[in-house]
């Protein structure tokens, strides 16, 4: 597996306790160690995403938008690239990527609590804004879509440094339809830019159904229009998105340009903690969604493989529970911002210490973390 660091908890105890090469990742490559290392990137992720949940019921975090679902797509894609060298840029439901990426729980903790010494943003964003300077994840806007332009304009750095460097981005398939999207694709298409575009397609753009978005079954077929493959694949098979992810990046890194992928994927929640889902879906489609969910369906391959047996996944999930406790007494321990850094980094002059003290301020901020 090409990932340099793996947000998977407590990976470096358990490896001596694996079991020996089951053969489930030898066709593509990947040894049962790295399997163990996606699985608890993923369950991780599940842990904190329905953490934030229990937070915001409580009223102690503000808004939630969930990712509970798409983690498998977003971990055996992610795990193709290298963490700390590509880049990547995510959209609101992007807990498990981040976290493959580097992100820790606290980190993105520190998010749902607008903190001051969120790294994010510092408190200056909505939850679900996630971006970390030191894991070369740029953070995004409120609009949907942007986030396209954002990652060709990385790529095209990356190829005129030479530093071989792949820049990742994600949206849902209701943001594929906005403007940025088509232009910003456009652009990798001519200049073949090493950027891969993953779209997650939940079948819902809040509560409207893909039906009535989009006049093509696949978002992926209109990748014929910016001369790159359009790929399919299946959001809920962690291993046919981690071959997908790997051939996407050998593309980028060997000069061929852009590619767009479709992971097919679940939305096991309401768009966000806003919405009624209830509303608009039905109980026996709800049901059927919950078939599709990426978490057990790896478990229990792992498991049939003998990769991961009744010790291991006790021993992990209680790992989970340390760090998502972990994560929530942190964040909630931190100081919130003060009215009087409002304007830091918007105008410089409104800044304590006047024009160019923007980097003090910065370094102000971390120094509290």
């Amino acid at each position: 597996m090409a990932t340099t660091r793996s947000a998977a908890v407590g990976s470096g105890s358990k490896r001596a306790s694996a079991p020996v090469a089951s053969g489930l990742g030898e066709s593509v490559g990947l040894s049962d160690l790295d399997l163990l290392d996606m699985y608890r990137s993923i369950a991780l992720a599940r842990a904190i995403d329905e953490r934030m949940w229990i937070l915001n019921r409580a009223g102690r975090v503000p808004f939630v938008i969930s990712g509970q679902g798409h983690e498998g797509a977003q971990v055996g894609i992610v795990s193709a690239l290298r963490a700390g060298h590509d880049w990547m840029v995510p959209f609101y439901r992007s807990v498990a990527a981040c976290l493959s990426f580097g992100m820790t729980p606290r980190e993105i903790m520190l998010a749902q609590y607008a903190k001051a010494v969120d790294p994010s943003s510092g408190g200056r964003q909505m939850p679900g804004h996630y971006g970390a300077a030191s894991h070369n994840i740029l953070s995004t806007s409120s609009p949907v879509g942007t986030q396209v332009l954002h990652a060709a304009g990385l790529a095209l750095a990356a190829k005129i440094r030479r530093t071989g460097q792949v820049a990742i981005t994600f949206m849902g398939e209701g943001a594929s339809n906005q403007g940025d999207f088509h232009e910003g694709l456009n652009f990798v298409g001519i200049h073949r830019l090493p950027m891969i575009m993953v779209v997650e397609n939940n079948g819902y753009a809040i509560s409207v159904p893909a039906e009535r978005q989009l006049p093509v079954a696949d978002v992926a077929s209109r990748a014929a229009g910016y001369a790159m493959p359009g790929v399919v694949v299946d959001g809920a098979d962690v291993l046919a998105c981690y071959v997908a992810g790997r051939e996407a990046v050998r593309r980028a890194r060997a000069g061929e340009g852009g590619t767009l992928i479709e992971a097919k994927v679940t939305r096991l929640t309401a768009h966000s903690s806003d919405d009624q889902q209830t509303k608009y879906r039905s109980a026996e489609e709800l049901e059927h969604e919950r078939s599709l969910d990426p978490l057990p369906k790896f478990r229990g391959q792992l498991r049939d493989a003998g990769v991961l047996d009744e010790a291991l996944e006790a021993s992990i999930a209680g790992e989970i529970r340390r760090q998502v406790d972990d994560a929530t007494d942190y964040a909630e321990s931190q100081p919130d911002p003060t009215v009087d850094t409002a304007l830091w980094y918007v105008y410089d002059e409104d800044r304590p210490g006047g024009a160019g003290s923007v980097a003090a301020g910065l370094a102000g901020v971390e120094g509290q973390a």
